[in-house]
Protein backbone atom coordinates (compact mmCIF):
# COMPACT_ATOMS: atom_id res chain seq x y z
CA UNK A 1 0.00 0.00 0.00
CA UNK A 2 2.82 2.43 0.81
CA UNK A 3 4.40 1.59 -2.54
CA UNK A 4 1.19 2.55 -4.37
CA UNK A 5 0.83 5.73 -2.35
CA UNK A 6 4.34 6.81 -3.33
CA UNK A 7 3.38 6.35 -6.98
CA UNK A 8 0.54 8.82 -6.57
CA UNK A 9 -2.47 6.55 -6.21
CA UNK A 10 -5.28 7.67 -3.91
CA UNK A 11 -7.81 5.07 -5.03
CA UNK A 12 -7.24 1.39 -4.36
CA UNK A 13 -9.15 -1.78 -5.22
CA UNK A 14 -8.78 -4.81 -2.95
CA UNK A 15 -9.15 -8.01 -4.97
CA UNK A 16 -9.40 -11.39 -3.28
CA UNK A 17 -10.60 -14.91 -3.89
CA UNK A 18 -14.15 -15.90 -3.13
CA UNK A 19 -13.73 -18.57 -0.46
CA UNK A 20 -15.60 -17.24 2.62
CA UNK A 21 -13.29 -19.13 4.98
CA UNK A 22 -10.27 -17.09 3.87
CA UNK A 23 -11.94 -13.82 2.83
CA UNK A 24 -14.45 -13.08 5.56
CA UNK A 25 -16.32 -9.92 6.43
CA UNK A 26 -14.16 -9.28 9.49
CA UNK A 27 -10.93 -9.86 7.57
CA UNK A 28 -11.96 -7.41 4.85
CA UNK A 29 -13.07 -4.82 7.39
CA UNK A 30 -9.68 -5.10 9.08
CA UNK A 31 -7.89 -4.58 5.75
CA UNK A 32 -10.04 -1.58 4.89
CA UNK A 33 -9.44 0.07 8.27
CA UNK A 34 -5.70 -0.34 7.78
CA UNK A 35 -5.80 1.28 4.32
CA UNK A 36 -8.42 3.99 4.77
CA UNK A 37 -6.09 6.58 6.36
CA UNK A 38 -3.86 6.55 3.26
CA UNK A 39 -6.44 6.30 0.47
CA UNK A 40 -9.41 8.56 -0.17
CA UNK A 41 -11.23 5.73 -1.94
CA UNK A 42 -11.08 2.05 -0.99
CA UNK A 43 -13.07 -0.42 -3.09
CA UNK A 44 -13.40 -4.18 -2.83
CA UNK A 45 -13.77 -6.91 -5.44
CA UNK A 46 -14.57 -10.13 -3.61
CA UNK A 47 -17.21 -12.83 -3.57
CA UNK A 48 -20.85 -11.72 -3.16
CA UNK A 49 -21.98 -11.16 0.42
CA UNK A 50 -25.16 -10.42 2.31
CA UNK A 51 -26.17 -6.82 2.97
CA UNK A 52 -25.26 -6.95 6.66
CA UNK A 53 -21.75 -8.11 5.79
CA UNK A 54 -21.32 -5.19 3.42
CA UNK A 55 -22.49 -2.77 6.11
CA UNK A 56 -19.55 -3.71 8.33
CA UNK A 57 -17.11 -3.15 5.46
CA UNK A 58 -18.64 0.22 4.58
CA UNK A 59 -18.43 1.27 8.23
CA UNK A 60 -14.74 0.31 8.18
CA UNK A 61 -14.16 2.86 5.40
CA UNK A 62 -14.83 1.21 2.04
CA UNK A 63 -16.88 3.20 -0.45
CA UNK A 64 -16.73 1.11 -3.63
CA UNK A 65 -17.92 -2.36 -4.60
CA UNK A 66 -16.98 -4.19 -7.80
CA UNK A 67 -18.56 -7.48 -8.84
CA UNK A 68 -18.48 -9.01 -12.30
CA UNK A 69 -21.41 -11.17 -13.29
CA UNK A 70 -18.77 -12.82 -15.53
CA UNK A 71 -21.46 -13.88 -18.01
CA UNK A 72 -25.14 -13.04 -18.26
CA UNK A 73 -25.79 -16.26 -20.18
CA UNK A 74 -27.31 -18.54 -17.55
CA UNK A 75 -26.38 -21.70 -19.42
CA UNK A 76 -22.73 -20.75 -19.78
CA UNK A 77 -22.67 -19.53 -16.18
CA UNK A 78 -23.88 -22.93 -14.97
CA UNK A 79 -21.20 -24.67 -17.04
CA UNK A 80 -18.45 -22.47 -15.60
CA UNK A 81 -19.62 -22.70 -11.98
CA UNK A 82 -20.45 -26.29 -11.21
CA UNK A 83 -20.43 -26.18 -7.40
CA UNK A 84 -20.18 -23.94 -4.37
CA UNK A 85 -21.78 -20.59 -3.48
CA UNK A 86 -20.65 -18.99 -6.74
CA UNK A 87 -23.06 -21.23 -8.65
CA UNK A 88 -26.00 -19.05 -7.53
CA UNK A 89 -26.52 -16.79 -10.56
CA UNK A 90 -29.24 -14.63 -9.00
CA UNK A 91 -27.36 -14.04 -5.76
CA UNK A 92 -24.44 -12.68 -7.76
CA UNK A 93 -26.70 -10.63 -10.04
CA UNK A 94 -28.30 -8.86 -7.06
CA UNK A 95 -24.95 -8.14 -5.42
CA UNK A 96 -24.68 -4.51 -6.54
CA UNK A 97 -28.10 -3.67 -5.13
CA UNK A 98 -27.26 -5.27 -1.78
CA UNK A 99 -24.07 -3.22 -1.74
CA UNK A 100 -26.02 -0.06 -2.49
CA UNK A 101 -28.40 -0.81 0.38
CA UNK A 102 -25.37 -1.24 2.65
CA UNK A 103 -24.03 2.21 1.77
CA UNK A 104 -21.49 1.80 -1.04
CA UNK A 105 -21.43 4.99 -3.12
CA UNK A 106 -19.55 3.50 -6.07
CA UNK A 107 -20.79 0.34 -7.81
CA UNK A 108 -18.87 -1.45 -10.56
CA UNK A 109 -20.16 -4.28 -12.73
CA UNK A 110 -18.95 -6.03 -15.85
CA UNK A 111 -18.88 -9.13 -17.99
CA UNK A 112 -15.89 -11.20 -19.03
CA UNK A 113 -15.79 -10.79 -22.79
CA UNK A 114 -15.04 -14.18 -24.30
CA UNK A 115 -17.39 -16.57 -22.51
CA UNK A 116 -20.26 -16.00 -24.95
CA UNK A 117 -20.85 -13.89 -28.10
CA UNK A 118 -20.02 -10.34 -27.06
CA UNK A 119 -23.08 -8.64 -28.58
CA UNK A 120 -25.44 -10.91 -26.67
CA UNK A 121 -23.44 -10.31 -23.51
CA UNK A 122 -23.37 -6.53 -23.65
CA UNK A 123 -27.06 -6.15 -24.50
CA UNK A 124 -27.84 -7.86 -21.20
CA UNK A 125 -25.11 -5.88 -19.48
CA UNK A 126 -26.74 -2.67 -20.73
CA UNK A 127 -30.09 -3.82 -19.33
CA UNK A 128 -28.41 -4.40 -15.97
CA UNK A 129 -26.90 -0.91 -16.11
CA UNK A 130 -30.26 0.65 -16.88
CA UNK A 131 -31.77 -1.17 -13.91
CA UNK A 132 -29.02 0.04 -11.58
CA UNK A 133 -29.33 3.65 -12.75
CA UNK A 134 -33.02 3.51 -11.85
CA UNK A 135 -32.75 1.72 -8.52
CA UNK A 136 -29.31 2.82 -7.28
CA UNK A 137 -29.51 6.36 -8.59
CA UNK A 138 -27.44 7.94 -5.81
CA UNK A 139 -24.40 5.77 -6.58
CA UNK A 140 -21.72 6.26 -9.19
CA UNK A 141 -22.00 3.34 -11.62
CA UNK A 142 -19.01 2.02 -13.52
CA UNK A 143 -18.58 -0.80 -16.00
CA UNK A 144 -15.50 -2.77 -16.94
CA UNK A 145 -15.05 -4.51 -20.28
CA UNK A 146 -12.26 -7.07 -19.80
CA UNK A 147 -11.50 -9.22 -22.83
CA UNK A 148 -10.36 -12.57 -21.53
CA UNK A 149 -6.68 -13.31 -21.98
CA UNK A 150 -4.66 -16.48 -21.38
CA UNK A 151 -4.91 -17.07 -17.65
CA UNK A 152 -3.64 -19.29 -14.87
CA UNK A 153 -4.82 -22.85 -15.38
CA UNK A 154 -4.54 -22.67 -19.16
CA UNK A 155 -8.00 -21.22 -19.79
CA UNK A 156 -8.56 -19.69 -23.22
CA UNK A 157 -11.47 -17.44 -24.27
CA UNK A 158 -14.28 -19.20 -26.11
CA UNK A 159 -15.23 -16.20 -28.27
CA UNK A 160 -13.21 -13.29 -29.64
CA UNK A 161 -13.73 -9.54 -29.85
CA UNK A 162 -11.62 -7.35 -32.14
CA UNK A 163 -10.14 -3.98 -31.22
CA UNK A 164 -12.59 -2.31 -33.59
CA UNK A 165 -15.50 -4.03 -31.87
CA UNK A 166 -14.23 -2.97 -28.45
CA UNK A 167 -14.05 0.64 -29.65
CA UNK A 168 -17.58 0.30 -31.02
CA UNK A 169 -18.79 -0.94 -27.64
CA UNK A 170 -17.10 1.91 -25.75
CA UNK A 171 -18.79 4.42 -28.06
CA UNK A 172 -22.18 2.73 -27.71
CA UNK A 173 -21.99 2.76 -23.91
CA UNK A 174 -20.83 6.37 -23.83
CA UNK A 175 -23.74 7.48 -26.03
CA UNK A 176 -26.33 5.36 -24.22
CA UNK A 177 -25.17 6.14 -20.67
CA UNK A 178 -23.48 9.58 -20.62
CA UNK A 179 -23.00 9.43 -16.84
CA UNK A 180 -21.43 5.97 -16.85
CA UNK A 181 -17.84 5.43 -15.75
CA UNK A 182 -16.01 3.13 -18.19
CA UNK A 183 -12.99 1.23 -16.88
CA UNK A 184 -10.21 -0.25 -19.02
CA UNK A 185 -7.53 -2.44 -17.47
CA UNK A 186 -3.93 -3.23 -18.34
CA UNK A 187 -5.16 -6.38 -20.10
CA UNK A 188 -5.24 -4.17 -23.20
CA UNK A 189 -2.11 -2.93 -24.95
CA UNK A 190 -0.98 0.63 -24.34
CA UNK A 191 -1.68 2.12 -27.78
CA UNK A 192 -5.28 0.89 -27.70
CA UNK A 193 -5.86 2.21 -24.19
CA UNK A 194 -4.45 5.61 -25.18
CA UNK A 195 -6.89 5.81 -28.09
CA UNK A 196 -9.95 4.63 -26.16
CA UNK A 197 -9.28 7.22 -23.47
CA UNK A 198 -10.09 9.87 -26.08
CA UNK A 199 -13.49 8.43 -27.00
CA UNK A 200 -15.09 7.27 -23.79
CA UNK A 201 -12.94 5.49 -21.20
CA UNK A 202 -12.87 7.40 -17.91
CA UNK A 203 -10.77 5.20 -15.61
CA UNK A 204 -7.68 3.09 -16.25
CA UNK A 205 -5.46 0.96 -14.08
CA UNK A 206 -1.71 1.49 -14.33
CA UNK A 207 1.41 -0.35 -13.26
CA UNK A 208 -0.75 -3.34 -12.38
CA UNK A 209 0.31 -6.71 -11.01
CA UNK A 210 -2.16 -9.59 -10.92
CA UNK A 211 -0.13 -11.85 -8.65
CA UNK A 212 -0.14 -11.56 -4.83
CA UNK A 213 2.90 -9.63 -3.66
CA UNK A 214 3.71 -8.54 -7.20
CA UNK A 215 4.38 -4.88 -6.41
CA UNK A 216 7.14 -5.30 -3.84
CA UNK A 217 7.84 -9.07 -3.77
CA UNK A 218 7.15 -9.01 -0.05
CA UNK A 219 5.28 -11.81 1.70
CA UNK A 220 6.84 -14.60 -0.38
CA UNK A 221 7.25 -16.72 2.74
CA UNK A 222 3.46 -16.78 3.12
CA UNK A 223 2.61 -17.97 -0.39
CA UNK A 224 0.22 -20.93 -0.50
CA UNK A 225 -2.56 -22.56 -2.46
CA UNK A 226 -6.01 -23.49 -1.25
CA UNK A 227 -7.56 -26.81 -2.24
CA UNK A 228 -11.14 -27.46 -1.15
CA UNK A 229 -10.79 -25.10 1.78
CA UNK A 230 -7.36 -26.36 2.87
CA UNK A 231 -4.10 -24.41 2.78
CA UNK A 232 -1.36 -26.33 0.96
CA UNK A 233 2.19 -25.45 -0.03
CA UNK A 234 2.75 -24.15 -3.59
CA UNK A 235 4.39 -26.41 -6.14
CA UNK A 236 7.30 -25.18 -8.26
CA UNK A 237 9.17 -26.73 -11.17
CA UNK A 238 12.96 -26.97 -11.04
CA UNK A 239 14.47 -23.56 -11.73
CA UNK A 240 11.12 -21.78 -11.54
CA UNK A 241 10.94 -18.48 -9.63
CA UNK A 242 9.13 -19.02 -6.36
CA UNK A 243 6.57 -16.31 -6.96
CA UNK A 244 2.81 -16.28 -7.00
CA UNK A 245 1.09 -16.98 -10.32
CA UNK A 246 -0.52 -14.01 -12.04
CA UNK A 247 -4.28 -14.11 -12.51
CA UNK A 248 -3.91 -13.12 -16.17
CA UNK A 249 -1.33 -11.67 -18.54
CA UNK A 250 -0.67 -7.92 -18.57
CA UNK A 251 -0.34 -6.12 -21.92
CA UNK A 252 0.29 -2.52 -20.85
CA UNK A 253 3.38 -2.64 -18.64
CA UNK A 254 4.04 1.11 -18.55
CA UNK A 255 4.47 2.80 -15.19
CA UNK A 256 1.72 5.04 -13.79
CA UNK A 257 3.90 8.10 -14.46
CA UNK A 258 4.39 7.10 -18.10
CA UNK A 259 0.66 6.61 -18.66
CA UNK A 260 -0.17 9.90 -16.95
CA UNK A 261 2.33 11.71 -19.18
CA UNK A 262 0.78 10.23 -22.33
CA UNK A 263 -2.71 11.28 -21.27
CA UNK A 264 -1.56 14.83 -20.56
CA UNK A 265 0.11 15.05 -23.98
CA UNK A 266 -3.21 14.06 -25.52
CA UNK A 267 -4.98 16.90 -23.74
CA UNK A 268 -6.56 14.86 -20.96
CA UNK A 269 -6.41 15.60 -17.25
CA UNK A 270 -5.02 12.84 -15.05
CA UNK A 271 -7.08 12.56 -11.86
CA UNK A 272 -5.57 10.57 -9.00
CA UNK A 273 -8.24 11.47 -6.47
CA UNK A 274 -11.91 12.15 -7.19
CA UNK A 275 -13.49 11.66 -3.78
CA UNK A 276 -12.96 12.56 -0.13
CA UNK A 277 -15.00 11.56 2.90
CA UNK A 278 -15.15 15.21 3.92
CA UNK A 279 -17.61 15.71 1.06
CA UNK A 280 -20.24 13.82 3.04
CA UNK A 281 -19.26 15.19 6.44
CA UNK A 282 -17.27 12.11 7.47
Amino acid sequence: ARHLTRQGFRQILLVAGEHPKFVSRDYLAQCVRALAPNFSSVSIEVGPMETEDYVAIVEAGAEGLVVYQETYNRGVYAEMHTAGPKRDFNFRLDCAERGYAAGFRRLGIGALIGLSPWRDEVITLAAHLEHLFKHCWQAQITVSLPRLRPAAGGFRPLFSMTDRELAQLVCALRITFPQLGIVLSTRERGSLRDSLALIGVTMMSAGSHTEPGGYTRQGREHLHRTVRGRVVAPEYQDGEDQLATGQFEISDERSPAEIAAVLRRRGLETVWKDWDRALCGA
